[in-house]
């Protein structure tokens, strides 16, 4: 059974998702949400404690209380893509790597485009912190999608350095 709630952030609504009893998904938005998630296929669980337990977390995180998170999630891609989400989830609080480094890090340098679409489907955002991907010249790039400035202001909320872009 696949059960939902929402919560307010700084970024805006998110929708979490647990199935089986593990944090399947945060969708950014509810168009995010309608877009990757078939409704009839839901039931909202406000009071579920796997969910409660992720908002707290998560509101503990924005209020810079918390920097790692202990949830129990289900990730499901390829092999290469859960590479890529083991790499992610090494990377430091406050700390960045770029595309590059996460494509050594997989042990296929030339695969920098493949980094970024796994980044792109990772279903746990924040969780599995792609944020934390930067260009090689330490600029933001897109965030699930395009939404760069979602990334500039979690970035931004654990001190990370980076440059921004000139206008």
């Amino acid at each position: 059974m696949r059960i939902y709630t929402t919560m307010e952030s700084e970024i805006g609504t998110l929708f979490l998702v647990a199935e089986n009893n593990l944090l399947s998904a945060i969708h950014m938005g509810e168009q995010d949400f309608f877009k990757h998630e078939d409704i009839d296929m839901l039931t909202r669980e406000d009071r579920h404690d796997l969910l409660q337990d992720a908002i707290n977390q998560l509101r503990e995180y924005f209020g810079g209380a918390r920097r790692s998170f202990t949830l129990p999630t289900k990730t499901s891609g390829t092999e290469f893509q859960q590479k890529v989400w083991e790499q992610l989830q090494l990377i430091p609080f406050g700390s960045t790597k770029s595309y590059q480094d996460i494509a050594e890090g997989v042990g296929s340098p030339r695969a920098v485009r493949a980094v970024g679409q796994a980044n792109k489907a990772n279903r746990l955002p924040i969780i599995i912190p792609c944020h934390r991907v930067i260009g090689k010249n330490r600029t933001l790039t897109g965030y699930a999608g395009s939404r760069t400035d979602i990334k500039d202001l979690l970035l931004r909320l654990e001190g990370a350095g980076f440059k921004q872009e000139r206008l």
